[in-house]
């Protein structure tokens, strides 16, 4: 029988990238090697650069890819002419499902950023800062329709999002709190701090069904 063009390359080139993502959030980006990722995965270390050809292409892609993941999740999310408390809402439950069904790739995208080379650095500073613009243009937006209260809108962006992010850091499936649960107090707490009511939109973006290995 005829084997399909590329579709065990495509296999071990996912593999290769999910025990990346898991090493590197375990060991660190420097401290995993090449022969240790190629022995994860089951085949020889050589075989690895057929799809990367340097350690950093693997580290870049990682990257790319999550933050592209994470804007498409977002415009799947984005409910289309909501107004600004509503497009908030969306925001803040999209960006706490995402990041919690993908911990060790959120690690990695922030803890290993001082890896990469200071071109690719900028590439993914650059997606980083298109995806924030978005917050930052639903609260100017919510601002100046007088539905939050903002004083400084760049600032109150950074601290959503370090708060959002920083979920990864504590949450554990099976504990006190479920993964809506967390997501609706980080929703309230947001609306407080933009100085708003909660949206009335409880619609939340789907959980991928591996989030609960990945963490």
């Amino acid at each position: 029988m005829a084997r399909t063009t590329g579709s065990d390359g495509e296999r071990t080139e996912a593999a290769v990238r999910e025990a990346a993502v898991n090493l590197i959030a375990r060991c660190g980006y420097e401290a995993m090697s090449m022969r240790q990722l190629a022995a994860e995965v089951g085949v020889q270390a050589a075989a690895l650069y057929r799809y990367f050809p340097t350690k950093e292409d693997l580290l870049f892609t990682l990257m790319r890819d999550h933050m592209q993941g994470l804007r498409e999740a977002w415009e799947h999310s984005r409910p289309a002419g909501a107004d600004p408390a509503r497009q908030l809402a969306a925001y803040v439950r999209n960006h706490i499902a995402f990041h919690i069904g993908r911990r060790h790739a959120t690690h990695v995208s922030n803890m290993e950023l001082r890896s990469l080379s200071p071109d690719r650095l900028t590439q993914i500073l650059r997606m980083r800062t298109a995806y924030e613009k978005e917050l930052r243009s639903i609260l100017r937006d919510g601002a100046e329709a007088g539905i939050f209260s903002i004083e400084d809108t760049g600032l109150t962006a950074m601290a959503l999002i370090q708060m959002m992010t920083g979920v990864i850091v504590w949450f554990r499936p099976g504990e006190r709190l479920s993964i809506a649960e967390v997501t609706e107090t980080y929703l309230s707490m947001t609306m407080r701090l933009v100085g708003a009511r909660m949206a009335t939109d409880t619609t939340a973006p789907r959980v991928p069904s591996d989030a609960q290995s990945m963490l």
